[in-house]
């Protein structure tokens, strides 16, 4: 499993620190977006990265009402990951097409309240990624719901029977405390938020990969 560090925030000055604190840290950042319409907050846009240093790879988790209309926009920010939000997206097949036509690899995310059937399974094949929320998504710093550990599990049973298997990413109230269990359902990738950047971020991190 890899730990993935999550920003969300409307500040752009915030953003610029905390991707300079990872630099040399780790290989992935996760950057959320949300629109204001998904949920009641709003971030900066994709495209503010585009113009940011960095040599980390930069997933966008699009938390937005038509999130095919923001894949551009990512790739302006630099996208090597692009991940959806399915409850607000009109089409998930043109969602995924568009994402891998710009050359990124694509993803698709449920909500806490979003059962796995909700995903097409024609486009399984497709996904370089599935992740699921541990809270509803849009709002962080809620508390982890238990009925995500059951998603896990049945996803990771659908992939043994995958050619091409699909990662899976756990996010949300990701503690030292639950990793282990998330671990041991099949998790490939855990996004933690706020709590990696209080404090010295590569001692917090390393918090996670003792317990790994």
């Amino acid at each position: 499993m890899i730990i993935i560090p999550s920003i969300l925030t409307n500040n752009p000055q915030e953003l610029l620190e905390k991707i300079k604190l990872l630099e040399g840290v780790v290989d992935r950042v996760q950057i959320d977006i949300v629109d204001g319409q998904f949920a009641d907050n709003k971030t900066i846009t994709p495209d503010f990265l585009q113009e940011v240093e960095t040599s980390r790879s930069i997933d966008f988790h699009l938390m937005t009402k038509d999130p095919v209309n923001w894949v551009e926009k990512c790739v302006l920010g630099q996208a090597d990951r692009i991940v959806g939000q399915i409850e607000m997206m009109q089409d998930q097949i043109d969602f995924i097409g568009k994402v891998q036509e710009v050359g990124c690899k694509a993803g698709l995310a449920i909500d806490i309240e979003t059962p796995i059937d909700s995903i097409k399974k024609e486009l399984i094949n497709d996904l370089d990624l599935i992740l699921v929320m541990n809270y509803p998504a849009g709002i962080p710093g809620q508390k982890f719901d238990r009925r995500s550990l059951k998603k896990i599990e049945i996803l990771n049973s659908i992939r043994k029977n995958d050619a091409t298997p699909f990662k899976i990413c756990s996010d949300g109230a990701v503690t030292p405390q639950n990793i282990e269990k998330l671990a041991k359902l099949g998790v490939d990738e855990a996004v933690v938020w706020r709590s990696l950047f209080n404090g010295f971020l590569k001692v917090n991190i390393n918090k996670y990969y003792q317990i790994l």
